[in-house]
């Protein structure tokens, strides 16, 4: 398996730090964004208030969000909902099947899209995978599901590999 494959185009603390203007610059119409650890912990039901400020800032530079995510339909839809953003939920990243659904529901092109995530085995893997641009986050909360433990153990590993060879320079 090609290392490259997990390392994103930019990495970044957090949603926050990915501004509008930025992503306007780069030719970005659309952001495919993972919702658990990445735009808020893993068991928080609701956006917070400044999240809610980011997707608007976003809104005003029109540019479109869809949430993909590998939870359950209740957990995304509950969400994602009350913000009026589309999602695809059970999406089973790394493959590229909700990837492409996602820039189909925004009408976009794949070039004019992000992924953003907080995880290299299914966010950044498949966006790589799927030709997007990708933007890594550290994980919202220290704590996680089960299947995402199991993956951050085999995450860990690929980021010291990376910080080593100096293609990441984060501190966890």
């Amino acid at each position: 398996m090609l290392l490259k494959n997990f390392l994103p185009n930019e990495h970044v603390k957090n949603v926050f730090l990915i501004k509008p203007e930025a992503l306007k610059e780069k030719g970005i119409k659309a952001i495919i964004t993972d919702l658990d650890n990445t735009l808020v912990e893993w068991d928080r039901p609701n956006a917070t208030p400044k999240l809610i400020q980011w997707f608007e800032d976003m809104k005003k530079h029109n540019i479109k969000v869809t949430i993909v995510s590998n939870n359950n339909e209740k957990r995304v839809k509950e969400f994602a909902d009350p913000l009026g953003i589309p999602f695809i939920f059970l999406a089973r990243k790394p493959l590229s099947k909700a990837f492409k659904r996602a820039i189909e529901i925004m009408d976009v092109k794949k070039e004019e899209a992000v992924v953003i995530g907080d995880q290299l085995l299914t966010d950044i893997l498949g966006g790589n995978r799927s030709g997007f641009y990708t933007i890594l986050v550290i994980p919202v909360a220290q704590s996680d599901g089960f299947m995402t433990r199991f993956n951050r153990k085999i995450e860990r590993r690929i980021m010291s590999s990376f910080k080593r060879k100096g293609l990441i320079n984060w501190e966890d």
